[in-house]
């Protein structure tokens, strides 16, 4: 019997392994630098892929990419196949890698209490006219790393798509949750629709092994958590 093609081509993985989808499908840190840059030009020349033609450059420079950072556009173009739109792309991202490395990591905030949620959300949701519904990201060491609205206006059952919550969470690493959404009218008691959300996405959480540690419903001046009253 003649063995079927795999149905996981990505065209048989030609040019060079596909680099755009290899970085999908296999993540970014499977990558080298060749490729990411090849990512950066699209494509290569008549007698070149877009990778081998990078690894060319690179070569040039030792494989530095610091070194890569310091060609001037004219130096780029004198390759075969880098015009001037794709050596201000090289330049702006190697450029973009060098600020980034000038600037601290960004320290996530770490979720200590039902007023620390208080505080992290009541900027974005605690005097705005309509509700809205966030969910709120941590991982291991409740330090927060990601937070998305999941629904805008009134809450209920039929707005809440469990699947998107526990797919962000996965994509993300999180491995906590902290549910929140605001009160326009400042009162703080949870209404059915609040408490029955609460439990749907609770026990949707726990079964990926995802904890669910609270519930805040914020107004501008104040909070209600759900742990604190132990109706969680």
């Amino acid at each position: 019997m003649q063995e079927k093609p795999s149905s996981f081509s990505i065209k048989n993985w030609s040019q060079d392994d596909q680099p755009r989808e290899k970085l999908l499908y296999k993540g970014k840190s499977t990558l080298s630098d060749a490729e990411l840059v090849a990512i950066l030009i699209g494509s290569g020349n008549k007698d070149e892929s877009a990778v081998a033609l990078c690894k060319r450059i690179l070569a040039s420079v030792d494989n530095n990419l610091s070194e890569l950072g310091k060609l001037s556009i004219k130096q780029l173009i004198s390759f075969k196949g880098i015009g001037e739109a794709k050596a201000i792309t090289i330049a702006a991202a190697l450029e973009l890698g060098r600020r980034r490395r000038g600037e601290e990591a960004l320290e996530k905030k770490k979720i200590t209490s039902s007023r620390s949620v208080f505080e992290l959300m009541q900027p974005i949701i605690g005097d705005i006219e309509h509700e809205e519904f966030w969910i709120v990201y941590l991982n291991n060491s409740n330090k927060v790393i990601y937070k998305n609205q999941l629904s805008k206006g009134g809450i209920t059952g039929t707005l809440v798509d469990v699947r998107l919550v526990l797919k962000q969470a996965l994509e993300v690493g999180a491995t906590a949750l902290i549910f929140t959404h605001n009160h326009p009218s400042g009162t703080l008691k949870p209404s059915e629709a609040d408490k029955q959300i609460t439990q749907k996405l609770k026990s949707a959480a726990q079964s990926l092994d995802i904890r669910v540690l609270d519930h805040v419903i914020v107004t501008e001046t104040s909070y209600f958590s759900f742990a604190d009253e132990n109706i969680l």
